[in-house]
């Protein structure tokens, strides 16, 4: 098994469940994700460069690798369709799911369906396991319950909003990024929380005079305009094309879009007479360096890069679920300001890009990253592995014995959702049967709201 990359099930992978023999070893980190959009691969591979920084072997896995059949790029796909086409659907799924307190039934079956998968394909000798994906986490706190894992769990939380379903029976720890997503993690139920800030690529930092013209230059971009960076994920979801009409109209800032991977959408755009605009981009760290503010859609990790840079950011125009929790958490924090309303952008935008209200937010943004030796979610996973003390499985509390038996109404609440959206996409949508074909195939939409976890993010957005 290919040590500090991305590991799949071999032959040489499979042996003593980690921690239930003489081979653990404290030197070595499994870390599982998910290929759902870039954000949750994103964190995962920077865990690991800080990690193996330290001298820890660290494996990472791609729990949609390890799902039977095929069926977590199946959901992902079908999640991926239903952002782009129905995303009022899917904000009826996140909010059941969430009032439900996580996935139902068929996800559930789904993700124990990966349990033994995932066992096997971790290396023996494995000292702790981090998950930056809910799926991941579930799997994995299963196994510790089951005491078929011997070794801690921790989850890492991507996101600045917390959905039940990041909060698993059976973790040890959740490391959060900030005190309200740790907040909402133990509203869910989650007992041992710690703030240890977010982890970005270092090459995410505050720029000077020259190497801010000298990346203006590189794009193609105005040497002295103020430049808004509209991002909407890798896969260049929401409503972009208006909010990128609405950044140009407003005379504010001159937009600077980045459709991720949608082509089609840059083609929109250009024929919009968008001028600057981007597919998927290598060097985001540079166009950051270009541009006054950030302007997104969904809280993810390019968020979190931006506060890294000392780039003030806006959340607007956001997608559905996570994308306006994500919006709302960050505008709790006091870390990205939250516009709601299309009048207020050009005073906003101008407030970041010139007034005392940017001066807050980049002071806010790169206070997270105010990094010491142990302090980080690299540094807070090193400790965990370092005790050389055998966990106790977490149990769950009454709380979450609660919440278990709500499960149990997710499949009927997802059941009428499926029912409301077949019949509003056959009688309001040209696509609506097309849709709702393909999603059913596929798979039901209780699974897809729990495998799919929290939207697609990433700095390539």
């Amino acid at each position: 098994m290919a040590n500090g990359g991305r590991a799949h099930l071999t032959p040489a992978s499979v042996g003593l469940p980690p921690g239930r023999g003489p081979a653990a070893h404290p030197d070595r980190v499994a870390i599982v994700s998910a290929s759902v959009g870039a954000g949750h691969d994103g964190a995962a591979a920077e865990l690991q460069r800080r990690l193996t920084a330290e001298g820890i072997a660290v494996d990472r896995y791609d729990l949609l690798d390890l799902l039977p059949a095929r069926l977590g790029r199946t959901a992902r796909d079908a999640y991926h369709l239903m952002l782009d086409r129905a995303p009022w659907l899917y904000q009826r799924i996140y909010s059941a799911t969430e009032r439900a307190g996580g996935g139902g039934r068929g996800a559930r079956a789904l993700l124990r369906s990966a349990e033994n998968r995932v066992l096997k394909a971790l290396h023996p000798g494995t000292g702790a396991v981090v998950s930056t994906y809910p799926g991941a986490s579930r799997v994995l706190g299963n196994l510790r319950l089951d005491g078929r894992l011997g070794i801690p769990v921790l989850t890492y939380l991507t996101d600045f909003s917390v959905h039940p379903l990041w909060v698993a029976d059976g973790v040890d720890v959740h490391l959060a990024a900030h005190a309200v997503p740790a907040a909402q993690a133990r509203a869910a139920g989650a007992e041992d929380v710690r703030v240890c800030g977010p982890v970005a690529d270092p090459r995410f930092r505050p720029c000077d005079p020259r190497e801010r013209l000298l990346a203006r230059e590189r794009f193609g971009l105005p040497a002295t305009a103020p430049l808004a960076l509209l991002v909407a994920g890798s896969w260049g979801v929401g409503p972009v094309r208006q909010v990128a009409r609405e950044l140009r109209d407003c005379g504010a800032v001159v937009p600077v879009v980045v459709c991720g991977r949608n082509q089609a959408l840059a083609a929109r755009l250009r024929a919009d007479g968008i001028e600057h605009v981007h597919g998927w981009v290598d060097d985001m760290p540079a166009l950051m360096h270009a541009a006054d503010v950030l302007v997104q859609n969904a809280g993810g990790l390019t968020t979190l890069e931006a506060f890294s840079a000392g780039l003030p950011v806006a959340s607007y125009g956001c997608i559905p679920g996570h994308g306006l929790t994500n919006a709302d958490a960050l505008d709790e924090a006091g870390a990205a300001v939250w516009i709601r309303d299309r009048a207020q952008l050009k005073d906003i935008l101008n407030d970041l890009v010139n007034g005392p209200l940017g001066l807050r937010q980049r002071a806010a943004g790169r206070a997270l990253f105010a990094d010491s030796p142990d302090r980080g979610p690299a540094a807070e996973t090193l400790r965990v592995l370092r005790s050389r003390r055998l966990p106790v499985p977490p149990q769950p509390t009454g709380r979450r014995r609660l919440r278990a038996r709500r499960l149990a109404a997710t499949a009927t609440v997802a059941c009428a959702v499926w029912a409301c959206a077949v019949a509003t996409g056959v009688a309001t949508s040209y696509e609506g049967p097309t849709l709702v074909h393909t999603l059913s195939r596929h798979l039901d939409l209780d699974l897809v709201s729990s495998v799919s976890g929290h939207g697609p993010e990433g700095h390539h957005s």
